[in-house]
């Protein structure tokens, strides 16, 4: 079976995986990591509450109180791995989908809410968590990425104990020019960027051979460095990978893009339907390859969690259910003409003028009750 090979249940060849399926340890020669027992329970936390944020987002936006939601599941591995590999000084470019690696830096998962409730901007302070606001132009945050990354150098925050920049995109955003341009100035700069492509396999209702002939992660020698398939639903070779990868990129190594070999088990946004461009035998290949069940059946082949422990952590997720929806639905809707006050640091008369013309309109409907 060759690495361009179809999305089935077999893994490609050529994939970092350090976790089978069905839950056994796997030993790398490159890319091994320790984790200690507390280590794993807790990688396995994050795993079931993420899914539960996502699974409550969801079902949030089917009841009418969100517009639109981005979904993560079967990609929660990726962005948990990848996430707990960071440290406190490294910068995350997220598309509109990372929403475990926000759990991983520590964003409310009510403000994320909130963007897609249409109640605030973003909802968290880039700065503050070191998790740059989503990004729905697609592609467009590599360049973002690059640029903080140069910066890094530049500012001399290199080194062991240095910095590092990292940025999501999908597959398909791989065909974007902004995407291409990243590359070409990463490679060029040797900037300190980990390039963390998460392919679930479809761009919307796009199949990944409409994206690309060879694998993805060959692409990154063409621009002059060093790419990486790691197994997407292995929580251990993802933390691993991009461990490492980010330390190569903090020592001056300069950038290294990962390609997450995932998928995408529900549909690309709430507004789609998968089942008009996929087949069902394709979704239930990959729920056996299911991210949290094959950690869970580590820790029971290993005798490192009982009942009692799976039972607290699904506790905890109806817990974090319930504190979701309470807080989103207490959310106040904003001034309308708050969407205003932010654009600029400083006073722009073009921004002026549209607030003076929407006070105007939202002034014409008030008049309009009161004489009604």
């Amino acid at each position: 079976m060759t690495a361009d090979a179809s999305r089935g249940a077999e893994a490609p060849p050529e994939l970092v995986q350090l976790l089978t399926p069905e839950g056994e340890r796997v030993a790398h020669p490159d890319y091994d990591i320790d984790l200690t027992p507390e280590e794993v329970r807790g990688l396995y936390r994050d795993l079931v509450l993420v899914r539960r944020v996502d699974l409550e987002a969801v079902a949030l936006q089917r009841q009418g109180e969100l517009g639109l939601w981005a979904s993560l599941l079967g990609q929660e591995a990726a962005q948990i791995g990848s996430g707990r590999a960071l440290t406190g000084a490294d910068m995350a470019f997220p598309t509109y989908r990372e929403h475990g690696v926000a759990w991983c830096r520590g964003v409310d998962p009510v403000n994320l809410l909130g963007l897609f409730r249409g109640v605030n901007h973003g909802g968290w302070d880039p700065a503050e968590h070191n998790f740059h606001l989503y990004t729905i132009v697609i592609g467009s945050q590599t360049l973002h990425a690059v640029g903080y990354a140069m910066g890094i150098q530049r500012d001399g925050a290199v080194g062991e104990d240095g910095a590092a920049s990292i940025v999501y995109f999908g597959d398909g955003a791989t065909s974007q020019g902004d995407v291409n341009e990243s590359f070409i100035w990463a490679s060029v700069f040797n900037a300190p960027v980990v390039f963390f492509c998460q392919n679930n396999q479809w761009a919307i209702s796009e199949p990944l051979e409409k994206q690309s002939r060879i694998p993805l992660y060959r692409r990154a020698s063409g621009f002059g460095f060093p790419g990486i398939r790691v197994d997407g639903n292995d929580v251990f070779a993802c933390l691993a990978v991009t461990r490492k990868a980010l330390a190569d990129a903090r020592s001056g190594q300069g950038p290294v893009l990962i390609e997450a070999y995932t998928y995408r088990m529900g549909a690309h946004t709430t507004s789609d339907d998968p089942t008009r461009y996929r087949l069902a035998d394709e979704l239930e290949a990959w729920k056996l390859k299911d991210p949290i069940e094959r950690v869970k059946a580590y820790l029971v082949r290993n005798s490192l969690a009982d009942q009692e422990f799976f039972e607290a952590i699904d506790a905890e997720a109806d817990e974090l259910g319930k504190d979701m929806r309470r807080r989103c639905l207490a959310m106040p809707d904003p001034r309308p003409l708050e969407i205003f006050d932010h654009v600029y640091a400083e006073p722009h008369r073009l921004v002026e003028a549209e607030r003076a013309e929407f006070a105007a309109y939202l002034a014409g409907f008030e008049n309009e009750g009161v004489e009604g």
